[in-house]
């Protein structure tokens, strides 16, 4: 064997060895997360979340969210779409984790849009007008506001709603759920309690896809 093969031939050997041991690590972590869950599933979901959708789906997807996320605003659609394209199949369950500095006050300010029935939609118009709020990744809440009008929003009692102490308790236990479970990125996505084998669309995509074809031969 010369030198070119034996190079050859030990450089495929160690990419499979990478290969082998990424998949038993995806695998691990992923039947460690699943532990986790089953162990602690009363935390997953709590009776304060938003929530949208059928309230009996078979398929619930619980997503961490911090609304000063880039990659949660890229989701968002994606996560829409999936509940369209399955209605009163799949419902959505927030939970949030805003990892951000000053982020846990634009949550706030949506907790107080939900007070008056508006969370959603105050929710999309935030997303989708984040890097105007958000600059640098950085929230900043007085710029919130502006772009909540014209969703007939009383603004004035909404500055006094989001500093209600039920709303600090609430993001306060989602912070806390999330610790138990491990959520140390967003968004952060549990599909019928099981977490992605990997992180992205494509993930979601069919691990929803998988649960709703076990709900159908059940």
């Amino acid at each position: 064997m010369n030198k070119r093969t034996l190079f050859i031939t030990a450089a495929a050997a160690l990419l499979l060895v990478f290969i082998v041991g990424a998949l038993l690590y995806t695998t691990q972590k992923t039947e460690q997360s699943t532990a986790l869950v089953d162990t602690n599933r009363d935390v997953l979901i709590r009776m304060h979340s938003p929530t949208l959708g059928k309230p009996d789906a078979p398929v619930v997807i619980v997503e961490f969210l911090d609304p000063a996320c880039e990659t949660c605003s890229a989701f968002y659609p994606l996560v829409k779409d999936i509940l369209a394209a399955n209605p009163d199949q799949v419902r959505l369950v927030l939970r949030y984790a805003p990892f951000h500095n000053g982020s846990d006050k634009v949550v706030a300010v949506l907790e107080a849009a939900r007070k008056q029935g508006k969370f959603w939609p105050a929710l999309e118009a935030l997303l989708s007008t984040q890097e105007s709020w958000s600059p640098h990744h950085t929230p900043q809440v007085d710029l919130v506001w502006q772009h909540l009008e014209g969703l007939g929003l009383d603004m004035e009692k909404m500055r006094v709603d989001m500093h209600a102490p039920e709303i600090a308790n609430l993001i306060a236990q989602d912070l806390a759920d999330g610790e138990i479970l491990k959520v140390d990125k967003t968004p952060e996505f549990f599909v019928n309690g099981k977490p992605l084998p990997s992180f992205g669309p494509e993930q979601l995509k069919i691990l929803v896809a998988d649960e709703l074809n076990e709900t159908k031969q059940r």
